[in-house]
């Protein structure tokens, strides 16, 4: 009984392991779908201002990136502040992130609160609430001011992702490099920093991302400075040029290597 049982329910787990597979497989497409077309058509042969219909394979606007200057310009800002607010982020958040995974002091509960409730705080409220900020202080809005907005809204992703690296690491390495002679400075160098490499990276990695693609919060903060989104929402109206595409190709595909590469220096470090 329990044999014919078995055999008929067989067909059935293949048939719904072969179901889900597709499924999965249709969510990858769905979901990649919008950057194959931004791929394509920055190959594409365009004769008029639009870019939405295909008209032939060129590799001129390859050739022609960086031909109209407010788009570079705006590149070049988002490049700007993506890499400060970075650097910034990635510091005080690894900090903050083995504070919390390590130590307990007094206000350690509200800090934890106040860094998830960051990340779960509308891009709109933060946005108003950064503009209202910087309007009481007098402080011009311009490059700066969208870099502290930058750092204050991905500080907490950052945080996050350390301090879950933290909380994995053995405590017994730090001890027993400080009891062979190495100093605090020493044993953060030589064996906290490493340990929690990985994490520092992959919460650079998104705060980078976060930033260079931000049109919310920098839509309120920017005063007269334009960034790459800002700039292609701007040119929706007349038209946004095939240059948008292969730029958007190009950061993609150097986020794609670098993904890759981080993955695997990491199954080199576990091997």
């Amino acid at each position: 009984m329990s044999a014919a049982t078995t055999l008929t329910r067989r067909p059935r787990g293949r048939f719904g392991d072969r179901l889900l597979h597709a499924y999965t497989w249709l969510i990858i497409v769905w979901l990649s779908s919008p950057i194959a077309v931004m791929i394509l058509f920055g190959f594409n042969d365009k004769k008029s201002k639009s870019n939405t219909s295909w008209q032939g394979f060129t590799l001129r606007w390859y050739q022609q990136l960086f031909d109209i200057s407010d788009l570079t310009t705006a590149l070049k800002n988002s490049l700007t502040v993506a890499v400060a607010s970075t650097l910034i982020t990635v510091v005080i958040g690894t900090m903050l992130g083995l504070a919390l995974g390590r130590h307990r002091f007094r206000g350690r509960g509200v800090t934890n609160f106040l860094v998830f409730a960051a990340i779960s705080t509308p891009e709109l409220v933060m946005g108003a609430s950064l503009l209202s900020l910087f309007v009481s202080a007098n402080l011009p809005r311009d490059a700066l001011t969208i870099i502290i907005a930058h750092v204050l809204f991905s500080l907490s992703f950052v945080t996050v992702t350390v301090r879950a690296r933290v909380i994995t690491l053995d405590p017994s390495l730090e001890e027993a490099a400080r009891d062979l002679g190495a100093t605090a400075w020493g044993t953060f160098r030589q064996v906290t920093l490493p340990a929690v490499l990985p994490g520092v990276l992959s919460g650079g990695m998104l705060a980078f991302a976060l930033s260079i693609d931000d049109y919310v919060v920098t839509s309120f903060v920017n005063g007269s400075t334009v960034t790459f989104p800002l700039w292609i929402i701007g040119s929706v109206k007349t038209g946004i040029p095939p240059q948008v595409n292969v730029m958007g190709t190009l950061i993609f595909g150097i986020g794609v290597l670098i993904a890759v590469a981080n993955a695997v220096a990491a199954r080199r470090r576990r091997t």
